[in-house]
């Protein structure tokens, strides 16, 4: 982190949004001053897009609509959504996304994750099961964020930046 780090002004959310196909689903901005404590991103989902149903079980999430409309699943139900919306994810609670016909544009900030790290493999006690994952995992991967996602077969965008998974 800088020796002195200075507030200001890192986007204005009409020019991140400005022209987006309507068709585009994914992250449009993220946040990536180095030394920050918190994540954020804006995401676009297409008209009918939708981030499936799952459970994050580390971080709370704080949502702002921006733009469009959709819902909110719940473990609930579902609720409504709009422009100016504000809806916080707590760790935990299981929340999925859709988009409504207009499609629907977000915010989130959370705290941010620690960065991935390649360590030495733990081996395994005499007669303990060999873990881990499958190779066949690498499909659920974000390649934008490193977020596996859910095993289920609907996951097409990662449910922390909105970033079109691998097929």
């Amino acid at each position: 982190m800088a020796a002195n780090p200075v507030a200001g002004v890192l986007a204005r959310m009409s020019d991140v949004t400005r022209e987006v196909p309507a068709d585009r689903s994914g992250a449009l901005w993220r946040l990536a001053q180095e030394g920050r404590q918190l994540d954020a991103n804006v995401v676009r989902l297409a008209a009918g897009g939708r981030v499936t149903a799952h459970v994050e079980p580390d971080l709370d999430v704080l949502l702002c609509v921006v733009d469009g409309a959709g819902r909110l699943d719940t473990e609930d139900g579902d609720r409504p959504v709009e422009a100016g919306c504000l809806v916080w994810l707590p760790r935990g609670a299981r929340r999925g996304m859709a988009a409504g016909p207009e499609g629907l544009t977000y915010l989130t900030v959370h705290r941010r994750r620690p960065g991935l790290s390649i360590r030495t493999a733990a081996v395994p006690r005499a007669g303990e099961p060999e873990g881990g994952e499958a190779a066949c995992v690498l499909g659920r991967v974000c390649p934008e964020c490193g977020r596996l996602a859910p095993d289920d077969s609907d996951v097409r965008f990662c449910g922390r930046c909105g970033s079109r998974l691998r097929d």
